[in-house]
């Protein structure tokens, strides 16, 4: 552990202390009156019931520690002219970031009616946590910030994600005790083994330990102090202590602790970028230690407060009706002593902004925290070298995944120099058929490297660990300063991250009503090695769950494509990499698929999100079908074209209608979801009144509920996955959720009117051969010939049916 007194810059003079203690008393009258008044902001007459705010909303707790970090951030930031920006892990404390972009200048820069004056300061004051108003938490509307008040457990990941590729740039974050506790948060410790010094910023990791959550101590505060250093220094830190309660000494000690950070950092970046050190450097972190509730109430109604998990949100909590409450409410604002902090009109003095950077060097202002304004658009090239080749449909087979690789490889090349696009997943690049990517970059890695590792590199662009949360978090904190990139994961565990893309996807729904917050790179999920090819893991391994989970989500934001092969997955990968603003899920296998569309069929299916494949029907032109069957997701199209032949072959004279759908949004009312169909334009595809067979990658019950307000819902039957999942043959996992070829025909033969009675010996031959099927597997551990081996033939009949 170094002591932050070992800093080499002189220490502050005693004006220059007390001017950071003004900044920091300042902002704590602020965040105090945003909690509680909405009239009097300067106590220009004794505090009456009607200045209060009918409901006390907010958290005091946390906010005089943020308070001081924001007012020594601005003290380097500014003597230093460094390009900076903080993550404030706990979010809830929004009063104080809201207190320090207003005094700045910046928060009235961007609301231009709450100015910088008593006026200004009575609207801030009124506005928080009220109707119509900003919320209590750090939130997109909040100038500066990259990460919502409710994430807890993903600052560290959001800064580490900011870092990247930002040479220049410092990324604060504190971290709250209560934070330090999740599962996310003790992940992203380990960021700093992928942090490159030559190429990427730097991270300052403060932990605030104030003692308590809402109702309990924490952990981190209460472990011994060497045990607590022993744990960070694990992570490879050297820890930096700043602890007290007396705010003189405590401002000295943070002033020290920040130069030292600083110069750390400043000494590990240049030998690196200039010596060419390639150890792995141990960078500072700051543990700050100050009681919670720091300078509020100490006792209320007998209890103590300041100091303990009573100071959490609202310490005087009836304010209105307790005139005790009122008249301890007035002399804690009174101690910070307003009048030496603000003139008559409101406005800051200048000894308290004497701290202050300027321009796009205060950390309101940091354009990085608006990536929108930096974004360029991604060099995602012509897709026609990548494309295969497809003379007619179902002739040939590729690894959909394997083939996005060479694309991505080329984007990833592209960018070689602007360094601005990032692939992240959990161990899997390779696995998910991507290790293409490794002709342009390696793996991002700064820790040991052995002989018998392969495509280590601590340059790399593509982003390895074994933490979903922590691959969202990095690939969230780098879209939102600015970047492109994509998460590629296994279906059935990017569950983990829900909670995060709700946040995310908050975010975004947020953003769009904010003029001044500019659009910013889409975020891409490539979901792969899913529910149907799980061959080597079986059950644990089968979970298409995340594509119910987001599209419960913010219509305008989210969207799914289920594209059925290789070229439809090019087209659908080109546009969610070039789109803003959305959470795109694609849904995309990467074992051999059979291809169905030419580049230029693909594109124009991908541009429609669902269509008719004439060349797969029977039906005559100008007349209804008899049967629909329809499909979303590259197993479900081969099992729906399987049947179709079947049909042809079967039941010639049957009118057939098959349908492919990419975009699930499709399916939903025009008025629910902008890429919905109206009823006209879904009935003109579906029928109103005809069965329909609708072969589904996931749970069938969300394409129940994706059209359950059509007329011809009804008639709608979905067969998908239900839960019924082993280690077992490809075409095995169709049968046991009855989504197979045979079960979809037997369908069309039960559904359409009078078919049954004339069609009972090619019903009878469906279920023979699903029965051989189960005989089949347990005695040659392979799936039927005629499954193995089929291919689509409708002019011959294909495979002439099922063998009798």
């Amino acid at each position: 552990m170094r002591d932050a007194s070992t800093s080499a810059h002189e220490p502050v003079t005693d004006t220059e202390l007390g001017n950071l203690v003004a900044h920091w008393r300042a902002a704590n009258y602020l965040a105090v009156g945003q909690i509680y008044l909405k009239g009097n902001p300067l106590l220009g007459e004794p505090l009456r019931p009607e200045h209060i705010k009918p409901r006390l909303l907010g958290h005091w707790g946390t906010s005089p520690g943020l308070n001081l970090v924001h007012t020594h951030l601005n003290r380097v930031v500014k003597a230093r002219d460094q390009d900076a920006l903080c993550v404030w892990g706990p979010g809830h404390g929004g009063p104080a970031v809201l207190a320090n972009a207003w005094l700045e200048g910046s928060y009235s820069e961007t609301y231009p009616d709450i100015g910088r004056d008593a006026d200004g300061m009575a609207r801030l004051f009124h506005q928080f946590s009220f109707p119509g108003g900003v919320p209590s938490h750090v939130a997109p509307e909040t100038p500066g910030s990259i990460h919502e008040g409710g994430e807890l457990g993903y600052s560290l990941s959001h800064a580490y994600g900011a870092a990247f590729d930002n040479p220049d740039l410092l990324v604060a974050c504190v971290i709250g005790d209560g934070e330090a506790e999740t599962g996310p948060l003790a992940a992203s410790w380990h960021s700093n083994k992928f942090l490159d010094p030559v190429r990427d910023g730097a991270v300052l990791p403060i932990l605030h330990l104030n003692g308590y959550k809402i109702a309990n101590p924490t952990v981190l505060a209460r472990v011994p102090e060497p045990e607590l250093d022993d744990l960070l220094r694990g992570y490879g830190h050297e820890v930096l202590h700043v602890t007290g309660d007396e705010p003189y000494a405590v401002h000295r000690a943070m002033t020290e602790a920040m130069d030292t950070a600083l110069d750390t950092i400043a000494l590990i970046q240049r030998t690196a970028r200039d010596g060419g050190v390639t150890e792995r450097p141990r960078w500072p972190v700051i543990v700050l230690r100050t009681p919670k509730g720091w300078t509020g109430p100490s006792t209320v109604d007998g209890l103590p407060v300041e100091g303990t998990w009573r100071a959490h949100q609202v310490p005087l909590p009836a304010v209105r009706e307790n005139p005790e409450h009122l008249r301890q409410l007035e002399a804690w604002l009174r101690s910070y002593r307003p009048e030496e902090l603000f003139d008559h009109d409101g406005r800051p003095l200048p000894h308290v902004l004497a701290c202050v950077p300027e321009g796009a060097r205060r950390l309101g202002s940091n354009p990085r925290a608006n990536g929108g304004l930096l974004l360029r658009d991604l060099p995602v090239p012509a897709l026609e070298p990548y494309a295969v080749q497809v003379d007619r449909p179902g002739a040939t087979l590729h690894e959909p995944t394997r083939v996005l690789g060479d694309l991505l490889e080329s984007v990833m090349e592209a960018t070689s120099e602007r360094r601005d696009f990032r692939v992240v997943g959990p161990d899997e690049t390779a696995s998910n058929r991507l290790q293409a990517l490794y002709g342009a970059t390696g793996k991002a890695w700064q820790a040991t490297v052995l002989p018998v590792d392969e495509h280590l590199d601590r340059h790399g662009r593509v982003m390895e660990i074994l933490s979903e949360h922590t691959c969202q978090g990095w690939l969230e904190g780098y879209l939102l300063t600015g970047r492109h990139g994509l998460f590629s994961c296994y279906e059935a565990f990017v569950h983990i991250v829900d909670s995060m893309v709700n946040q995310h996807i908050k975010w975004l729904k947020v953003s769009r009503s904010l003029p001044w917050r500019r659009p910013i790179a889409s975020l891409n999920y490539l979901l792969t090695s899913h529910v149907w090819r799980q061959d080597h893991n079986g059950f644990s391994h089968q979970d298409p769950g995340f594509v119910d989970h987001v599209l419960n989500k913010s219509p305008e934001v989210v969207r799914v494509y289920l594209p059925p092969d290789t070229n439809t997955l090019l087209s659908v990968a080109e546009h969610v990499l070039h789109s803003r603003d959305y959470v795109n899920v694609v849904v995309a296998g990467k074992q051999p698929c059979f291809d169905w569309l030419s580049l230029d069929e693909a594109r124009a299916h991908c541009a429609r999100g669902l269509g008719v494949w004439e060349w797969a029907g029977t039906e005559r032109e100008g007349e209804e079908p008899d049967v629909v069957l329809a499909c979303a997701g590259d197993v479900p199209t081969q099992e729906v074209l399987a049947a179709a032949q079947l049909i042809r072959h079967q039941l010639p004279q049957l009118a057939l209608r098959v349908v492919n759908v990419v975009d699930l949004a499709r399916l939903l009312p025009e008025t629910e979801h902008p890429h919905g169909l109206s009823d006209s334009q879904y009935d003109a595809l579906f029928t109103r009144d005809r069965p329909v067979i609708f072969a589904y990658h996931g749970y069938p019950w969300l394409i129940h509920r994706l059209a359950y307000r059509r007329a011809g819902h009804p008639n709608l039957h979905v067969h998908g996955y239900r839960e019924s999942g082993t280690t077992t043959t490809p075409f095995d996992m169709v049968v046991r959720n009855n989504m197979d070829r045979y079960q979809l025909v037997m369908d069309v033969i039960d559904r359409v009117p009078g078919l049954a009675v004339r069609a009972t010996r090619a019903r009878q031959a469906m279920e023979d051969a699903r029965l051989r099927h189960h005989t089949w597997i347990r005695e040659h551990g392979t799936d039927l010939p005629e499954v193995a081996d089929w291919t689509w033939q409708p002019e011959t009949g294909g495979g002439d049916g099922p063998p009798r």
